[in-house]
Formats: C-alpha cells, sequence, structure tokens
C-alpha cells in the first residue's frame, strides 16, 4: 500500500549529532514538529528553533512552504529566523571588526530569504544598515557586505524604495563616481542606483541629478561592471519622461540621464559600447545581450513620436521639406514664374518622384505609422545619400510607366515595414536577448538602414519587372528579404549589404519552393492517403526526440527585479520517464546536470495538467518589463498535486516548444505547438521522398501482358526533375 499523502520521509541534521529519520505528518502544525526534533537531541526551548533546507539556497520553511517539502529532502534544524535576525543586528553594531564582518557575512547570505528577511526588517534592520553606509566608515569587504545585503532585503518587496534618503543616494552615487573603488562595491551600487530608478519615481530624479554619462562611460571599459552601468542606463531611460527622451544638449558628456536622446546618438558612447562591450576580448553572456537588446530596442523607440505623427498639410515648414525633396532631385532648373505653371510643373515632378498625391504630396504622410518618420528618412537619404537619391529618382521616372518604382509610395511603405520588423514603439521583452551588432556601429544606424534598404527595394522591383500593380507583392518580397539578412546576425552595414546581394528575387524563390516541398508536391489524392499512414509513426518519432531532450534537461533563468542576479535552475525527466527533477544552479550551464545536483522532484502520476501563456500563475502578476504578447508566448506552468504549480518562462521559442510538447507527450496528450507541425511536414516529406524514390529505382522485369484487374487506388504520374 502506498504510503498517505500527507506523509513526507526526510532527514533532520543537528551538527555534532546523528540525523533523525522522521516520517513528517504535513497535517501537523511545524511547531508541533519541531518540538519533537529537539526533545530527540534533548534540546530546550524549541520555540527558538526552526527548520530549513540542508541544501540548496537553505531556506527556512513555514507552513505556507511546507507543501514543497519532498520524500528524501534532507532538513536542518536552525535557530529560528526571529532569533537569528535579532543577534545578527546586535552583531554588526559591535565595535570588534571581526564580529562585525562575520555577522555582514552571514547577513548577506540570510537576506535571500524572505522569512528572514521579514523578521529582520521588522526590527529596523535596513535603517541600521543604512545609517552604516551613511556613516561612510565602512570599506572594502565590509561594505560589499552591507550592500548585498540591502539589496536583497529591499528586494523582497516589503519596504518602499521611497522611504530611502537623499543622503544613502548620494552616498551610493558617491560609489560609483569615484575613479578607484572596488568591483563588488562598484558592481552593488550600479545595481541598487538601478533598482530605485525602477521602482520608485521620485528617486528617478534623484538618481538622475547624481549620475552623468560621462561618468558611466567610464565603467563601460571594465568588463566586470559594464553589465551593471549598462542596465543603469537601460533604467534611467525607460523610465525617463517623455518630453525629457527628446531633449538636445550641446555637451553629451556632462548632461545628466534625463536627455538620453542626445546621449546614445553620441559617437563616444555608441564606440566604447561598441568596441569594448560587442567586440570585446570576452564572449557576450545572456544578460549582457539582453542589456544590449534593451539598449537596442529603446534606442529606437526614441523613432515612436515621429512615427506617429502625421504631417500637417497646411504646415509651410514641413511641406517646405517636400520641396526640398524635388529641389535636390531635379536641381530646381527652369522655375516658371506663373503659378499655374509653376503648380502644373511641381506636380508632374511629385509624380516623377512616386507620390500617391501629385497635387498635394504632403497627404501622403497623414497615415501613422509611419508618419513624418517616412518623410524624415527620405530627407535623410536625399542629403547624405545624395547621388542614391538622384540615381533612383531619376532612374524610374525614365522608365516606362508601367514599370517605374514609385520612391515616394515605396519609402513610405518601407518605414512602416521596418517599423514592424524592429518593433518600434513596444517595451523591451524579459526575455529576449536579440540584439543586433550592426545597429552600434554607425551614430544614424536608423537612417543608414533605411537607406540600404530602399536601394535593396529598388533592384527587387527591377528583378521581378514589377509594375503598380505588383506593390503589395514587391513589399511582401523585401520584407522577406530584410528578415532573412536580420536573422544572419550581420556585424555592420557593409554585411547587411552582402547578405541582402545573396538574397536576390530568384533566391527568396528558391528558398519559398523548397520550404513548401511539403505542402505543395503532395496534393494528389494517394500520395495523401500515404501520408495518413507515414504519420502514427513520424509522430511517435517526434515524441520520442520531445522526450530524450527532457531527459537531457534545460536551464531556466529565475526572473525577477534584478535581472543580472538572478539564479537559474535545471529541469529535467528521469530516465525512466516518471518523475521530474529540479533544482537551483548558481550560474547558466551548458549540458546535462547530474540527477544528485537537483533536489527537488515532482511524480509524473501526480501531474494534472500543463498551464501556458496568461493561464500560468506567475504571468497573472505584471511588471514594467512584462507586459507583451513574447513573455506570454515563453510561459507555461506544470500544474500538480496537491494544487501546486512548477513555473516555467522559457529561453527562446524553441525551448517552450520542446517543454510543452514533451509534457503534454509524458501526459498522453496532443503535441500541438508550430515546431511538431513544422516538424511533422519535414519528416513526412523526408519519408515520402524516399519511399517514392525506392519506387522509381524499382526496375520491372520483361513478362508476360498482364491479365486485367480492377484499377488500383496507387495509379499516380510523379515527375521526378
Amino acid at each position: 500500500m502506498p504510503p498517505p499523502v500527507d506523509i513526507v520521509k526526510v532527514a533532520i541534521e543537528w551538527p555534532g549529532a546523528n540525523a533523525q529519520l522522521i516520517e513528517m505528518d504535513q497535517k501537523r502544525p511545524l511547531t508541533s514538529i519541531i518540538r519533537e526534533v529537539c526533545d530527540g537531541w534533548s534540546l530546550s526551548g524549541s520555540e527558538q528553533f526552526a527548520l530549513r533546507y540542508a541544501d540548496g539556497p537553505q531556506l527556512y520553511i513555514t507552513e505556507q512552504s511546507r507543501s514543497e517539502i519532498k520524500n528524501g529532502t534532507i532538513l536542518r534544524l536552525a535557530i529560528s529566523p526571529g532569533r537569528a535576525a535579532r543577534q545578527l543586528l546586535e552583531r554588526i553594531q559591535s565595535h570588534g571588526i571581526d564580529t562585525r564582518l562575520e555577522a555582514l557575512k552571514e547577513l548577506a547570505k540570510l537576506s535571500a530569504d524572505p522569512t528572514f528577511a521579514a523578521e529582520f526588517i521588522n526590527m529596523e534592520g535596513i535603517g541600521t544598515l543604512a545609517r552604516l553606509v551613511d556613516s561612510g566608515t565602512h570599506f572594502g569587504e565590509m561594505l560589499a557586505f552591507t550592500l548585498t545585503a540591502f539589496l536583497e532585503l529591499m528586494d523582497h518587496g516589503i519596504v518602499s524604495w521611497d522611504l530611502i534618503s537623499l543622503s544613502f543616494i548620494k552616498q551610493i552615487a558617491g560609489y560609483v563616481n569615484q575613479p578607484m573603488v572596488d568591483v563588488s562595491i562598484l558592481q552593488r551600487s550600479l545595481a541598487i542606483l538601478e533598482s530605485m530608478v525602477l521602482n520608485s519615481h521620485s528617486l528617478y530624479h534623484r538618481v538622475a541629478q547624481e549620475i552623468t554619462v560621462g561618468q558611466l562611460i567610464g565603467h563601460l571599459s571594465n568588463q566586470e561592471i559594464q553589465t551593471y552601468a549598462i542596465a543603469l542606463i537601460n533604467a534611467l531611460f525607460l523610465k525617463a519622461p517623455e518630453d525629457r527622451r527628446q531633449e538636445v544638449y550641446t555637451n553629451p558628456l556632462e548632461q545628466h540621464l534625463t536627455e538620453m536622446a542626445s546621449t546614445l546618438a553620441q559617437k563616444h558612447l555608441r564606440s566604447i559600447i561598441l568596441n569594448h562591450v560587442i567586440r570585446g576580448n570576452r564572449p557576450i553572456k545572456a544578460e549582457m545581450a539582453h542589456q544590449l537588446y534593451v539598449l537596442q530596442v529603446l534606442t529606437f523607440n526614441l523613432l515612436e513620436e515621429r512615427m506617429m505623427t502625421k504631417m500637417d498639410p497646411n504646415d509651410q515648414t514641413q511641406r517646405d521639406v517636400i520641396f526640398e525633396l524635388r529641389r535636390i532631385a531635379f536641381d530646381g532648373e527652369n522655375d516658371p514664374t506663373g503659378t499655374e505653371k509653376r503648380k502644373a510643373l511641381y506636380a508632374k515632378d511629385y509624380k516623377m518622384l512616386g507620390f500617391t498625391n501629385h497635387v498635394n504630396p504632403a497627404l501622403d504622410f497623414t497615415q501613422t505609422p509611419p508618419g513624418m518618420l517616412a518623410l524624415d528618412n527620405m530627407l535623410y537619404l536625399a542629403k547624405v545619400h545624395q547621388d542614391t537619391y538622384i540615381r533612383i529618382v531619376l532612374e524610374n521616372s525614365s522608365r516606362e510607366d508601367k514599370h517605374e518604382c514609385p520612391f515616394g509610395r515605396c519609402a513610405i511603405d518601407l518605414t512602416r515595414i521596418l517599423c514592424e520588423i524592429l518593433q518600434v514603439g513596444e517595451l523591451p521583452n524579459e526575455g529576449c536577448n536579440d540584439y543586433h551588432p550592426m545597429f552600434f556601429t554607425h551614430d544614424r544606424a536608423w537612417e543608414e538602414f533605411f537607406c540600404v534598404c530602399i536601394q535593396l527595394l529598388n533592384k527587387t522591383w527591377k528583378e521581378m519587372r514589377a509594375t503598380s500593380e505588383d506593390f503589395n507583392k514587391v513589399m511582401q518580397v523585401v520584407r522577406e528579404q530584410i528578415t532573412r539578412a536580420l536573422a544572419m546576425k550581420p556585424s555592420s552595414l557593409d554585411q547587411l549589404k552582402n547578405k541582402l546581394r545573396g538574397l536576390s528575387y530568384s533566391e527568396i524563390l528558391r528558398l519559398r519552393q523548397s520550404e513548401r516541398m511539403s505542402q505543395d508536391d503532395f496534393q494528389s489524392p494517394p500520395i495523401i492517403e500515404l501520408r495518413e499512414r507515414i504519420q502514427p509513426e513520424i509522430l511517435e518519432l517526434i515524441k520520442q526526440q520531445r522526450l530524450n531532450r527532457l531527459c537531457e534537461g534545460s536551464c531556466f533563468r529565475k526572473v525577477g527585479n534584478r535581472r543580472r542576479q538572478e539564479k537559474f535552475w535545471f529541469c529535467r525527466l528521469s530516465l525512466n520517464h516518471k518523475v521530474l527533477h529540479y533544482g537551483d544552479l548558481d550560474e547558466s550551464r551548458q549540458g546535462e546536470v547530474p540527477f544528485e545536483m537537483l533536489s527537488d522532484k515532482i511524480p509524473v502520476s501526480d501531474i494534472k495538467s500543463v498551464l501556458t501563456g496568461k493561464d500560468c500563475p506567475h504571468m497573472k502578476e505584471k511588471s514594467a518589463l512584462k507586459q507583451n504578447k513574447e513573455v506570454l508566448e515563453l510561459a507555461f506552468s506544470v500544474f500538480y498535486d496537491p494544487d501546486e504549480t512548477l513555473n516555467f518562462v522559457a529561453p527562446n521559442k524553441y525551448e517552450y516548444c520542446i517543454w510543452t510538447d514533451g509534457l503534454c507527450a509524458l501526459l498522453g496528450r496532443e503535441m500541438s505547438s508550430d515546431l511538431t507541425r513544422s516538424d511533422l511536414d519535414t519528416l513526412i516529406s523526408m519519408e515520402m521522398k524516399l519511399r517514392l524514390l525506392d519506387l522509381e529505382n524499382i526496375t520491372i522485369p520483361e513478362a508476360p501482358p498482364p491479365v486485367p484487374k480492377e484499377p488500383s487506388s496507387y495509379n499516380f504520374t510523379y515527375n521526378y526533375s
């Protein structure tokens, strides 16, 4: 008979004594169990003790968290969190330096425990730490442990960041501004400032007054702290008021971080990031890649205002920009003096420029997106790449009408497509690391990107021998060319051009043909029947692959308020497919993690269902960087007895599909991800081609004329070209 579900077998340790093996009744109060354990070792005052995990983060066990205890767990009897908090508070205020240092070291470790943190905070512990920092008497390791404990305690969200004093902010900012400060202190100081900015609107303004871009640029050459520095830039940029992001100041290295637009456009900051981060001598880790992605997104989001601004047809200043486009293209020669003649000539020129509204082309810019951003791009091309602009315009104006590429209309729609591809105006995705190095290689990367793509569009138009009726088809091809080229992660704009040269219209057709092979080539009834016969064995093959991947396991990030200081956890399926093992890691791991390192487990028989997207418990709490579709698409949860969930956020879409498919296969349910459908189509097509190829290679010996019989259901002709 299986043991009752409310009984778990655990081992409990105490220094200098033999471990106790007990059957813990989860229905009994913890105080009763602790009293019994203390009696076993003749310890008095059981109310002064508590249970903690012996492995991993060694968290305290509470009535709320005890349900997570599994059979075989090793626990440790320890002094209660209240008693530990009181002792540490006394020791960190002692006069002995060694005693204080050891206390702060232990406090830095214990502060990550929410139960201990609540007790320590209730004893005014955060105020004590803040006063230690304000005193300016702590240095080196002692200061580093103090800042670590402070950050861990604040991260629990028990105390509002708004209560932090201005003197404390100045002291922390002072560590960042000092030229010779220990790396560990700099890391924690930058992290504290970042948390202040992200969690308090009022503190954002105070921090922005203390820290300048020039001070942070100096830290970007240090590989141990550059991630923290960029994270602080991103936090200030993310929380900056809209009107302050767009302001332009004359001296970018002395301006404060509230004026982010001009700063991020400056060559010095960009070149430092390019040379010391992207092209540094160390590989870029996941957190740095994420911060670069956030910086890229926030930089492109500066374009949102122009993208969503309609042109005012009655605004003469804006109309002058359009007139400038005409002047550059046609050199302003032979301007007629009569008003009517001038209007007629201008209308003809605007038609040659490819505008839809020849009489008043300002009307072409009233749709948002792309709004005025399209006009900005066109003017940049005309002024900076004037020869290219004139060549494109004159080349198309001299073609036959039916094959001319309308520059104005194309530039406007291309701008809209680029905004969609780069997701201009959307918040950064918490789980995304998809930055493009080439956007850090030029001070005007967006405009240069447009200039490359408009030339691609003109080239593709000619290759397709398109007419005005083919406009949408051409734009679809151009979108595909750009998307495929970006997926190759070109490191510079020149590399982007090379990638695009290889993605001609004929190459796109070839790629499409290859990718559609499984869908388009096998549509006859006998082939469909063969496909249906093959499908079950292919599905079984995919199922085994998914389960094998779950047995190998994957590393997941514990997403919190401070990503780069978050730890990781690993999950894998037992080789007999009966248990999910999981546990915390100190850092991201490549390859398998031994089962012995994974302290927690869930029997597969206890799993009730797999939840995805917004149905997941951890997706119902909102935060600044999680409010977008991409994070929801990577979230899933395992719902198991007794009404518990194990929550995941996959590192990418592939891992999401692998795990959700594998878990569904484990539960005997249908695998329905896009990856499974794609793999199914690909593998079925390959198998069918092999079988049809075998049929083609069969040599039929000479034989007497066949006896007439009923026609076979497999009479078909297949052309192998």
